[in-house]
């Protein structure tokens, strides 16, 4: 299944609060890369926060992994879940469907 968190940042992070959350966070972030369970990534352009493409067995699974993330466990971000797949209704342009 893939799912794509969206995070937001909900609560403003010090210079100081980053120092000492992000060591934990990126190498947290890197092995979920690692693990095949973030497949990709992106920073948003539009404000503050990541977007994760997930590929897991349930929305629940992808909450989990994420909500243990520092930023997210400290609440500094929160993230929209959302179940993707592939666009069906493509199938109606091929012949015989």
């Amino acid at each position: 299944m893939k799912v794509l968190a969206v995070a937001s940042i909900v609560k403003p992070i010090t210079p100081e609060q980053r120092q000492q959350i992000m060591p934990s966070e990126v190498p947290a972030t890197l092995q979920l890369y690692l693990d095949g369970k973030i497949e990709q990534f992106w920073f948003r352009q539009d404000k503050p926060g990541v977007i994760f493409l997930m590929d897991v067995d349930t929305v629940d699974e992808a909450k989990a992994r994420i909500e243990a993330l520092p930023l997210t466990a400290e609440g500094f971000a929160q993230y929209e879940f959302m179940h993707v797949g592939p666009l069906a209704p493509l199938g109606l342009l091929i012949q015989g469907k």
